[in-house]
């Protein structure tokens, strides 16, 4: 049976697997990192790029270990990453600094002035504020900043999908669906941005630095002898193009018709869906390139999403830890067991979870709201959960409407997916029903698709998702408790943000003067 060699590289893992054309994973290695990044300064981010390459490595001889007699039916291989994740490499392609990652808090300052005709353009579009915030977070503006005999060198400004590209096939290029972060590239045409296009303004990138694209599907190149030597893969086989580690997601997810959607309980939580047309979730927000050529993934993202469980456990169920640590289970088993003793609303209490500010909410912050003297910490626990889910609800909406989609169902994936509670929680609230398919490695199902269907196993994505992808659970809505959730939505949840808003941006005023006081204002 043929297989795909998959490497999927996220933020706190790496792991490798083989996967068959009926969506099985044959065998599977990973490495958890120790250290999933480096924060030389309060709010950095950022690692050694060799740390990827190392971890690719780990995992690919153990995989090969484990794999025995299979590693021999490998046809192809890919290699699915996380977005926004970015490197700066001389003319030999040898990186300059460290990897700096999407988790990174860092803005630029004092970056002067857009053109007149562009500043006019984007106030005239209302996203005045957007491109300004798009222009303090955008790693490459930082670093000309900051480390202009840094950026003086760089020649090529690339994602770590391209660098590990580099490092199979010798070869530095990337795939369409994996191009993307705070660069200059344009999701309408899949490509980079014109040399005269206004947005390219937003970012220090020329066009020297940027490196050649293909689409899904196509070969990025052939694993090396010196990559086969380290890793264990096999010399000579094709690096198939696939996507990002939520484009991946979403195709495992079997999520390619006007009717489905993806949820992402990760680190970052998100709603997305698959569509032919180019659609802006926002304005000034592209839909991102989906792993199917030609088509796009209108996405809206919660920033801190499943990271505030980690919070909560790490600020508030000490209890849990310890008793988990006895029991040799996740602390996350027993507080999603708690959750049955708190019903749908939480008696009242509403958690928003915007606790950090994104391009279409440069001064958003978090809030709970409604609180009793009936209200415990599993009351809070249950509204962090339902928080998120009211932002995702809150961004399929939009995101329905933009697209002139009718979403009838749900597929999830990441941690949070594992819980029976959530994911019944999530019905109800949506009121649509909720769908876990076979496997968790769910970008690795995604990405090897493309493989197959490269290679001719598969004549089609609708042939591969049909083969590939079976539902393991179904969670129905409870009427009774849709109805509270509506109206929570509807009637609180809805106004918070805009009612909070004017303090939220006065607080970031006050908070902001008493940082610069602090530090001076040359700061």
């Amino acid at each position: 049976m043929p297989l795909v060699l998959t490497f999927d590289m996220g933020t706190q893992s790496a792991r490798a697997m083989l996967v068959d054309p009926e969506g099985n994973v044959a065998a599977l290695a990973q490495k958890r990192y120790e250290t999933p990044y480096l924060s030389p300064n309060p709010g950095w981010a950022e690692q050694d790029p060799e740390f990827y390459w190392r971890a690719v490595c780990e995992v690919g001889n153990a995989l090969k270990a484990k794999a025995g007699g299979l590693w021999k039916d490998i046809i192809a291989v890919t290699c699915t990453t996380i977005r926004d994740t970015c490197l700066c490499l001389d003319e030999n392609g040898a990186p300059l600094r460290n990897v700096i990652l999407w988790l990174d808090k860092r803005e630029a300052k004092n970056l002067g002035v857009l053109p007149p005709v562009s500043s006019l353009m984007f106030e005239i579009a209302r996203v005045g504020d957007t491109v300004r915030l798009q222009r303090k977070v955008s790693a490459c503006n930082w670093i000309a900043k900051n480390e202009p005999e840094v950026w003086a060198k760089t020649r090529f400004f690339v994602l770590i999908s391209a660098w590990l590209t580099l490092k199979l096939c010798g070869s530095l290029t990337d795939s369409t669906a994996s191009t993307i972060g705070h660069v200059p590239f344009d999701s309408k045409i899949r490509n980079w941005m014109k040399k005269t296009d206004r947005r390219r303004g937003v970012f220090e990138i020329d066009e020297g630095m940027q490196y050649p694209l293909v689409e899904p599907g196509e070969t990025l190149g052939k694993i090396t002898a010196a990559a086969a030597s380290q890793t264990g893969v096999p010399e000579g086989l094709p690096l198939i193009a696939t996507g990002s580690d939520k484009g991946c997601e979403t195709l495992g997810l079997s999520c390619l018709g006007p009717d489905s959607a993806a949820l992402s309980f990760g680190t970052v939580a998100t709603v997305q869906v698959t569509t032919k047309d180019y659609v802006e979730p926002m304005l000034f927000i592209p839909p991102f390139p989906a792993v199917v050529p030609g088509w796009y993934n209108p996405e809206m993202e919660i920033y801190r999403g499943y990271w505030l469980i980690s919070w909560f456990k790490r600020e508030f169920a000490e209890k849990e830890v310890r008793e988990a640590a006895v029991l040799g289970i996740p602390p996350e088993k027993l507080l999603n067991e708690r959750l049955a003793e708190v019903p749908p609303g939480c008696d009242g209490l509403i958690f928003q979870p915007y606790f950090t500010p994104g391009l279409v909410m440069p001064h958003a912050r978090g809030s709970i709201i409604g609180f009793s003297d009936v209200h415990t910490r599993i009351h809070i626990y249950r509204a962090i959960v339902e928080g998120i889910n009211f932002g995702l609800m809150d961004g399929l909406q939009t995101i329905e409407k933009r697209a002139k989609m009718d979403i009838r169902k749900l597929f999830v994936a990441g941690g949070g997916s594992q819980s029976d509670e959530i994911c019944q929680i999530t019905a109800n609230m949506f009121g649509l029903p909720v769908h876990r398919i076979q496997t968790h490695e769910v970008s690795g199902i995604g990405s090897s698709m493309v493989a197959f269907i490269a290679k001719g196993v598969f004549g089609s994505y609708e042939e591969a998702v049909a083969r590939m992808v079976h539902i393991k659970d179904t969670f129905t809505p409870k009427e009774a408790e849709r109805e509270v959730y509506r109206r929570l939505y509807d009637e609180v949840f809805t106004k918070i943000f805009g009612r909070l808003s004017p303090l939220y941006r006065q607080i970031s005023e006050i908070t902001d003067r008493t940082e610069e006081s602090r530090h001076g204002a040359s700061v």
